[in-house]
């Protein structure tokens, strides 16, 4: 156990100076803001019928440590499912392979980072909670454990699952990260399903890992039986809707019992068991051993079966001649093919199916549901779209080629929109068919937006993690409604017009410095 520090620590290290992680911690603590709004807000992020909690340390202790519980289980998720594939990269896992660490202390390692990472941001967010309730506070009395308590009995176990469900993810899935991102999302939205079906009653806390279903039923027990109500649910999340008569009632938070905190402690079990049973499967980067069968056999007879030497010289007339060819279509080409071919074929059915389902489902719910997510699915295409030649080393010879800045790196944001346009297709022509200009317009203009964003953090975070995280919060907050992030034009607005022109002059800065970008790093190669 004597490297298990020195790993955690510079892993650790690692992650936090990076331009990813400062930024991401910068979003994530304006968000926390919005956490508590204001009651005259055009938004909630806990909803009851004609009633709004007051500002009292346990509820903004409690929605704090909840919603931050909720978000970081999503998108955390994002930010740390990488660790192993760095190792990968940099090949200081072979250093690692021939070490005497086991396989478990390794993956413990790399669990135990990932969940320092996500405790940073939560540590954050805690303070700034703190922060907002002497904004929003009304005169109520500071009580320091309505803040902490929550966070550490909701946050911190959930987040230990995350931080373990990452290296599980990275263990039996490997490079294929747009399918741990489905099969991890399909499994919060599939527990936040059942939350509401099995735990309507508040006592069956061990199916609520993010607490979210024990303070909701609280707060509509506290409700009904002091008012005399007969509320049926209260809704979580950032809920947008027109401002109603409320009447204000003052929660005290919860009581915390022997049981509850014993199926917190469950979860944490559940995470060790997770890494210790991952650690059986890994590879200890003995990707021979990895490999499949057809695959180890074709290497093995390559490797006993040497091609022969051919002593004769190679007959340059024979050789097809040498045709130079400056334009920029074959690279267009080849960085489309990239594209389209990266990742497994068989995901490009579920592309497949959602492209056809925006032929045909009601153009509302195509334009605003699917056609985000199917954009989403692409995420692992596009964020590494400008920075795939340092990761592959290949761009000591990109760089040294003909005019790179203005062939490749064209080239490269052409692909990406062309396959961005090819995937809305569907709902530009119906759009197109209805004479309806200004959402076309939108739907490009967001195209546009998605492939530049993509480059432009690539190029200042050196990866493709930042802009995976901001996408998949961009998109959540579309498909939540959330007017100042309607890069598709989703949803009416009055000032339709302007918003086409931001996203115009947003998508020319982004143009602009992703080309004075990469013009520094030719000349600084």
């Amino acid at each position: 156990m004597r490297y298990l520090f020195s790993i955690v620590k510079a892993d650790y290290l690692q992650r936090t100076r990076s331009y990813a992680f400062l930024l991401t911690l910068a979003i994530t603590i304006y968000v926390a803001y919005l956490f508590v709004p204001a009651h005259t807000a055009s938004y909630t992020t806990l909803s009851v019928s004609g009633y709004k909690a007051a500002f009292n340390a346990a509820w903004v202790g409690y929605v704090s440590a909840i919603m931050t519980t909720v978000m970081l289980s999503f998108y955390g998720f994002l930010l740390v499912n990488n660790s192993i594939k760095k190792d990968i990269e940099t090949e200081v896992g072979l250093i690692i392979a021939t070490s005497q660490m086991t396989n478990f202390q390794y993956l413990l390692s790399k669990h135990i980072s990932n969940y320092l990472v996500l405790l940073s941001i939560t540590a954050c967010i805690f303070v700034t909670s703190i922060v907002m309730f002497f904004i929003r506070g009304e005169g109520h009395p500071f009580i320091l454990g309505h803040f902490i308590w929550p966070f550490v009995i909701f946050a911190l176990p959930a987040l230990f699952l995350v931080a373990a469900l990452a290296i599980v993810a990275e263990v039996f899935l490997g490079k294929k990260s747009i399918l741990q991102f489905i099969i991890y999302f399909f499994l919060c939205g599939a527990v936040m399903a059942g939350i509401s079906a099995s735990n309507k009653d508040g006592k069956n806390a061990i199916f609520d890992p993010f607490g979210l279903s024990t303070m909701t039923n609280s707060v509509k027990n506290q409700i009904n039986s002091t008012y005399k109500e007969d509320i049926k649910q209260v809704s979580f999340g950032f809920i947008f809707k027109k401002p109603e008569p409320f009447q204000t009632f003052e929660w005290q938070g919860l009581n915390w019992g022997n049981p509850f905190l014993f199926t917190r402690l469950l979860w944490i079990c559940l995470g060790l068991g997770l890494v210790y049973f991952s650690s059986f499967f890994f590879h200890r980067f003995d990707f021979k051993q990895a490999a499949g069968k057809p695959r180890k056999k074709r290497l093995e007879k390559e490797h006993e079966t040497p091609a022969p030497i051919k002593s004769a010289g190679i007959n340059l007339s024979l050789l097809p001649p040498m045709v130079a060819d400056y334009s920029i279509l074959p690279f267009i080409k080849i960085e489309l093919l990239l594209l389209i071919r990266k990742g497994n074929k068989w995901l490009w059915l579920i592309n497949g199916a959602l492209w056809l389902a925006t032929c045909f489902v009601s153009l509302p719910l195509a334009h605003t549901y699917l056609l985000p997510v199917l954009w989403l699915l692409q995420v692992s295409r596009w964020s590494d779209i400008a920075t795939r030649e340092k990761t592959g080393r290949l761009h000591y010879f990109t760089y040294a080629s003909y005019r790179p800045l203005f062939r490749m790196l064209p080239a490269q944001i052409l692909a990406g929109i062309i396959l961005a346009i090819l995937l809305a297709l569907p709902v530009v022509l119906r759009y197109t068919f209805l004479l309806d200009y200004h959402t076309v317009g939108h739907i490009l203009n967001g195209a546009f937006l998605v492939v530049l964003a993509a480059i432009f953090l690539g190029m200042i975070s050196g990866g493709k993690k930042l802009f995976e995280v901001l996408f998949f919060l961009l998109t959540y907050a579309v498909l939540n409604k959330l007017p100042a992030t309607d890069y598709l034009g989703t949803m009416p607005h009055e000032s339709h017009k302007n918003d086409i022109l931001i996203l115009l002059l947003l998508n020319a800065a982004l143009a602009l410095t992703s080309f004075w970008i990469r013009n520094y790093q030719l000349r600084h190669l």
